[in-house]
């Protein structure tokens, strides 16, 4: 069983306790969701924006980190280095 503290029509706390306040929910709920008008819960447009704002950005920063990585490689080949050289250098 889950407990969530709503306020507003949105979810603030979770507790799996009972408490003062707080109202029963089914386990796929969670805090920072919004009850509908219906009685299901789910994710706010703006929230969803949040989180796929910041899946770009961490696939925007693995996209870079594998750009500078083979400019790095491609910098020590331009210096004399071969692959074995590099590799023992970086592992």
């Amino acid at each position: 069983m889950k407990y969530a503290l709503i306020v507003d029509n949105k979810v603030e706390l979770i507790s799996y306790e009972p408490k003062e306040g707080f109202v029963e929910v089914n386990d796929n709920v969670f805090a920072d969701m919004i009850k509908k008008s219906d009685g299901s819960f789910n994710y706010s447009d703006e929230f969803l924006a949040e989180q796929e704002q910041f899946k770009i950005a961490e696939q925007n920063k693995k996209e870079q980190d594998i750009t500078n990585k083979q400019s790095a490689l491609n910098k020590l080949k331009a210096l004399g280095l071969n692959d074995a050289e590099i590799k023992s250098i970086i592992g």
